[in-house]
């Protein structure tokens, strides 16, 4: 596991291994390092004297990271490529009531919309057929049945057929924690959970061979035939004291079933003392940090630090949002690349409302996940529910983003940090601020480009 410095861990460069490819003159590619590469390179020259000091000098100064490379040229690099693009938007397309509303046809009418607001990828619910029809289907029981209560097989693949036409990415919810039996084998009894308990139902176990084997055939069908391109991994917190649903497996279900761009659900609690949530959430990252490298580094995580931190910032607490070395105090402050940031989603807010961003700074929640470092994530409730004027307001900053050239490794500098007010400069071309306290950017080069209640963003 990496334990994380003052210097995180290397976020701009990867290398793959490719044996095969033929190089000239390997000194002429020393002059193109540089942000969000991806440099293909022969195993001849990696393991070069020469080479290799060079290597390890940019890994010891924190500007290299090496992926694992593969012998043959198939999609795995495409993995690598989308992570280090960093230029996704997502968005949450369903929440906790979606199974009560005709969702596949609901969904597929808001396409266009979702393609023309600049959003990348879309999340979609887990369509398998489950045990009780009235409930949101996170207990699957026939993996592959299409037919739920969202909407008919034929229903998902029009809004499938739909999104690619649109060239917006489809992510399947891939809930393979636990599961709905029809009958119960082996006298009732299995190996211990390979993960945290999802309670009421069996959980997979998913140390038996014939287990994974199963379930990448199944995520080769959901990636080849049904046509997702992109997994979200529901429920990914294993037992990390025995090293159980371990994102070993999910690893080897990368590996298999090679979708573009993974991201999984590692949710445990922030840290909280007698006052309430502690200032320094480095352990409370690093568990995520930990999760994510235990997948080879092959999925990002859904930035909880982050949000955590932010709800209580926006409070009046803005001191939060810089951490003891002057950065990002989330997931993104250390890794950004594989860092999604969200507000909210079908637990936290909805109807369930387990732990809901403050409604009445939500403009100022979108305006610093949508402005900063790491992949940001749109909630639908927040677009699509809640009025014209948020989903307006929300579209204004993805373009800012977008047409600023916003990436997830996008440099940030704080520059106030204080109770009621927090300002930084994004990349070289965005400054926002949000809060009550009064501030603007210095210098005439600054204009305003979208600014609401408690939040303004300007651009270069």
């Amino acid at each position: 596991m990496n334990t994380f410095s003052p210097i995180p861990k290397a976020d701009s460069l990867s290398i793959f291994y490719h044996p095969g490819f033929s190089l000239s003159d390997p000194a002429s590619y020393f002059g193109q390092l540089h942000l969000d590469s991806i440099w293909v390179i022969p195993a001849m020259y990696v393991a070069a004297p020469f080479f290799n000091m060079v290597i390890r000098g940019l890994i010891i100064s924190g500007f290299l990271t090496i992926l694992p490379g593969s012998d043959e040229n198939n999609q795995q690099t495409d993995i690598g490529a989308v992570l280090h693009n960093g230029r996704e938007i997502l968005l949450q397309g369903f929440n906790w009531e979606s199974h009560k509303h005709d969702w596949w046809r609901n969904l597929e009418r808001k396409v266009p919309d979702i393609a023309k607001s600049g959003i990348y990828i879309c999340m979609v619910t887990s369509s398998n057929s489950f045990l009780l029809p009235r409930r949101l289907s996170y207990l699957p029981q026939n993996l592959y049945s299409l037919n739920s209560s969202y909407g008919s097989e034929h229903l998902l693949k029009s809004l499938l057929q739909k999104m690619k036409q649109s060239k917006v990415r489809a992510m399947a919810d891939i809930v393979i924690n636990h599961r709905i039996g029809t009958v119960q084998g082996h006298g009732g009894k299995g190996n211990r959970s390979t993960g945290d308990n999802f309670h009421g139902v069996p959980n997979i176990d998913h140390s038996q061979h014939f287990v994974r084997k199963d379930i990448i055939g199944w995520l080769k069908w959901v990636r080849n035939t049904v046509g997702f391109q992109d997994f979200r991994f529901d429920f990914a917190r294993g037992n990390v004291i025995r090293n159980l649903y371990s994102a070993k497996y999910v690893k080897e279900y990368i590996e298999g079933a090679k979708p573009m761009f993974c991201v999984g659900e590692y949710w445990d609690s922030c840290n909280y003392n007698g006052q309430g949530l502690d200032y320094n959430q480095d352990s409370h990252r690093q568990r995520i940090i930990n999760w994510i490298d235990g997948t080879g580094q092959l999925s990002a995580a859904f930035d909880f630090t982050t949000k955590g931190i932010l709800q209580e910032a926006v409070k009046g607490q803005f001191w939060r949002l810089r951490d003891s070395q002057g950065k990002p105090p989330g997931v993104m402050g250390w890794w950004p690349s594989r860092a999604v940031t969200f507000l909210d989603n079908h637990d936290t807010g909805s109807t369930q409302a387990h732990w809901p961003f403050p409604s009445n700074h939500i403009m100022e929640g979108y305006t610093y996940i949508l402005t900063h470092p790491g992949i940001p994530a749109v909630f639908y409730d927040h677009f699509y529910d809640w009025g014209d004027s948020i989903h307006d307001q929300i579209v204004k900053l993805m373009n800012v983003r977008r047409h600023q050239g916003i990436h997830s490794r996008s440099s940030i500098k704080i520059l106030e940090a204080q109770p009621n007010l927090y300002s930084a400069i994004i990349g070289e071309k965005v400054c926002m601020k949000i809060g009550d306290g009064s501030w603007c950017p210095a210098g005439k080069e600054w204009t305003l480009a979208t600014s609401g209640h408690r939040y303004a963003v300007w651009q270069k």
